[in-house]
């Protein structure tokens, strides 16, 4: 019997006891067990995968709808911004209008009471000028005779409206 002939036996020896204690099963059940837990990570990755995906579609969409969301405030901004513009635009040409049409109205009365002054101090500066011609030309016969001449002339103005 040679050393062979024992490393042999002490091999099988060894297996036996191997099969003996079940080591086999126990191997190949802890290689299920782990087997089995790297597909539920696997899965576990996958599954999480497939939400953040979702999530970063649902991101991506509400990203696009609040991109839309803000082009439709900004537009709205410039036409509100437009609006007011053109309101305020409108209402300054009514100002100025507004003034300017005061402005002509002020002119006009400032016209029109330089004409009233200019019209009573002629008036006042015709009457004290006949006053005095009539002072220093009429005597108080001539006076009566220009007195009835005047009131002749009225009495028949009135007759020929009476009349007519």
């Amino acid at each position: 019997m040679t050393d062979t002939f024992w490393a042999f036996v002490g091999l099988v020896l060894f297996l036996a006891l191997l099969a003996y204690f079940k080591v086999p099963e126990m191997i190949v059940h802890r290689l299920d067990a782990r087997a089995k837990r790297i597909k539920d990570e696997l899965d576990e990755a996958l599954r999480l995968r497939e939400e953040a995906q979702e999530v970063l579609a649902e991101y991506q969409r509400k990203h696009a709808e609040a991109e839309k969301d803000a082009q439709e405030i900004i537009a709205a901004a410039k036409r509100e911004v437009e609006a007011v513009v053109s309101e305020a635009r409108t209402k300054a040409e009514e100002y100025v209008k507004n003034r300017n049409k005061l402005a002509e109205q002020k002119i006009a009365q400032a016209e029109a009471d330089a004409i009233r002054v200019v019209s009573s101090s002629a008036v006042d500066l015709a009457v004290s000028a006949a006053r005095v011609l009539i002072e220093q030309e009429l005597d108080s016969n001539k006076a009566n005779e220009l007195i009835k001449e005047s009131l002749f002339e009225e009495s028949l103005t009135k007759m020929k409206a009476y009349l007519n």
